[in-house]
């Protein structure tokens, strides 16, 4: 996995998470990017968002106190 790839799968799991995707972006991400990498980055941004949810409702439980 080279790092363009990864940074690559990142972005295409990003804007699948917003929903807004061009067909010839898909095309292009389907041809070059491996399953493993778009697994991988799927996780970890589902993680992430997650986590800053966990964190956006923490700090205003904070700031009602």
């Amino acid at each position: 996995m080279s790092k363009k790839g990864n940074i690559q799968a990142a972005f295409a799991v990003l804007w699948g998470f917003f929903g807004v995707r061009k067909r010839r972006d898909y095309d292009a991400d389907a041809k070059n990017l491996t399953q493993a990498q778009i697994i991988i980055a799927g996780l970890i941004g589902g993680v992430v968002f997650v986590l800053t949810l966990l964190l956006a409702v923490y700090l205003v439980l904070q700031s009602v106190k």
